[in-house]
C-alpha cells in the first residue's frame, strides 16, 4: 500500500491482538492487488467492558484503487473478530471483482491501434504517438499501462485505444508492444 494502513475505532480501545488481526488482514488484501493506495479500517462496538464479545460490532473497511474506490461494512452480533473476517472477505472479493474488471478491459480487441511514440514531454505528464496513418494522438501518463510511463522512450511501438478527447484524438490506453531501437534517445 502506497498509504499507511489507518484504522479507527469508535467508542472502545483495541487491542493489540485485535489491531494485529486487522493489519494481517489487511497486508493479505495487498497480495490480491498491489496498487492499492490506501486502506482506511473502522470499527465500532457498543462501550462494553469485554471488547470481543458483546456485540454488535460494525467493521467498515474502505480501500482505494486507481479510479475507484472499495467500500464494505459488516456487523457480526456477538463476536468482533467474525466482523473483521467477514468485512476482509467482502472486500477480498470486491477486490477481485475489481482486478477481473480491469483485465476485461485491457484485452486486446481486434480494432486496437498500432503506433510509435514520437515525443515525451516527461514535465508535463504526456507525450505524442504517430499512428499507422500518420495521425499525432495525444496520451498521458495515466494512459500508460502498468505505471511505465516513466520508462518509456521515443521510437518504443505501442498499441493504443484511440478515443476523442476535448483537444481531439487521445490514446485512453497505452500498452508498450516493442521497445524503442538502440540508439534513440529516452525523451526528446
Amino acid at each position: 500500500m502506497q498509504r499507511p494502513l489507518k484504522i479507527t475505532s469508535r467508542d472502545f480501545v483495541l487491542t493489540e491482538a485485535i489491531e494485529s488481526e486487522i493489519r494481517q488482514k489487511a497486508d493479505a488484501l495487498d497480495g490480491y492487488y498491489h496498487r492499492i493506495s490506501g486502506c482506511e479500517v473502522t470499527v465500532h462496538a457498543p462501550a462494553i467492558k469485554h471488547h470481543r464479545k458483546g456485540g454488535p460490532f460494525t467493521v467498515g473497511i474502505r480501500l482505494t484503487v486507481p479510479g475507484k474506490e472499495l467500500a464494505v461494512e459488516r456487523q457480526a452480533e456477538t463476536e468482533l473478530s467474525v466482523a473483521i473476517r467477514e468485512a476482509f472477505d467482502s472486500a477480498r472479493r470486491q477486490l477481485e471483482d475489481y482486478v477481473r474488471e480491469l483485465r476485461d478491459s485491457v484485452k486486446v480487441h481486434e480494432g486496437a491501434a498500432m503506433g510509435r511514440v514520437t515525443r515525451i514531454e516527461a514535465d508535463l505528464d504526456h507525450g505524442f504517438i504517430e499512428s499507422a496513418d500518420g495521425r499525432e494522438i495525444y496520451f498521458h501518463r495515466n494512459s500508460v499501462l502498468d505505471g511505465s510511463f516513466d520508462n518509456l522512450q521515443v521510437g518504443a511501438e505501442v498499441r493504443f485505444t484511440e478515443e476523442e478527447g476535448e483537444q481531439g484524438p487521445q490514446a485512453s490506453t497505452v500498452v508498450v508492444t516493442k521497445r524503442k531501437p538502440p540508439g534513440s534517445s529516452k525523451h526528446s
